[in-house]
């Protein structure tokens, strides 16, 4: 009979701990996932046939990073889960971390080669948050989804650096990469997120931004830099200073020719206008009428 009520009261102390730790919610920038004995909770489909996420992916990337579809729990409560389940609450907000993160090196920049094979140190951040689409790749696809997603995004950057050259972008020097990437730093960004948005259907995680802030070579390339900036400043001032003044000369030259033009047909109006006269003369009393025209105008 002991034996019994004790077994009873475990049993009811077991189902009261089950209720009081089963129970739990979702919080408003967050979702979840269950697992039932380290298995997610899934759904018909696949990853690889989302139209979102499999257009990111190349036919043979869609073998490697093809992932279930698995239930999502959205925001709210009060939920329920069992003993044997477990709970994964994934923060959803957008994070920003510096591309010199790095779980085991501590680093203040991150070294490139230009394609002028100039040792550059680069530094910015990105903006990134968790796929809703791809929890799975997340939370159980890849050990440390933010190092993943670290690393690709400055394999591709480092690539980018090496591959580019003078004269891509407006306003960039011929020949001289790191000036041209210092002044094309938004397209660079541009380029970067383009290209990283496989990493949402690679890794479940969703760039929103990549913010390269810096560019800058060893100290003594960049005061050479500075020194051929400066001198090709004073030349371009030099051919605007000259062209502006070429412009004036060209434009008063214009305005001398119209003045004279102006004089020429002003003193050649009464010539005209007199030989009409005659002419009309001629036309009407002959050679008589014009030389009595002519006595008539010597007269004092």
């Amino acid at each position: 009979m002991t034996t019994l009520v004790a077994l009873g009261i475990g049993i009811g102390l077991a189902a009261v701990l089950s209720l009081v730790f089963g129970v739990y919610s979702i919080g408003p920038t967050q979702r979840g996932v269950l697992t039932t004995f380290r298995r997610a909770q899934r759904i018909a489909g696949m990853t690889a046939d989302d139209p979102v996420l499999g257009a990111l992916l190349k036919t043979e990337e869609r073998l490697r990073y093809n992932y279930p579809n698995i239930r999502v729990i959205p925001p709210g409560g009060p939920y329920f889960k069992w003993p044997w389940q477990k709970l994964y609450k994934v923060d959803m907000t957008i994070r920003t971390t510096d591309i010199t993160w790095d779980p085991e090196v501590k680093q203040g920049f991150i070294e490139a080669v230009t394609k002028d094979n100039l040792t550059v140190a680069i530094n910015g951040q990105i903006r990134w948050k968790p796929c809703e689409r791809n929890l799975y790749a997340y939370l159980f696809g890849v050990a440390q989804p933010e190092v993943h997603v670290i690393g690709y995004f400055i394999s591709v950057l480092r690539d980018r650096i090496a591959t580019f050259q003078g004269g891509e972008g407006e306003g960039a020097v011929e020949g001289v990469s790191i000036n041209d990437l210092r002044k094309n730093l938004s397209s660079i960004n541009r380029y970067m997120e383009e290209t990283c948005r496989k990493t949402t259907a690679r890794y479940g995680v969703e760039l929103d931004a990549a913010l390269i802030t810096t560019i800058d070579p060893p100290a003594d390339v960049d005061e050479a830099l500075a020194s051929i900036n400066t001198t090709q400043n004073q030349v371009a001032a030099a051919i605007s200073q000259a062209r502006a003044d070429a412009d004036q000369k060209l434009k008063m030259a214009e305005q001398a020719v119209q003045i004279a033009q102006n004089r020429a047909a002003a003193q050649a109006a009464p010539l005209l206008e007199l030989g009409k006269t005659l002419a009309a003369m001629h036309a009407s009393g002959g050679k008589n009428a014009l030389d009595a025209y002519l006595r008539n105008a010597s007269l004092p």
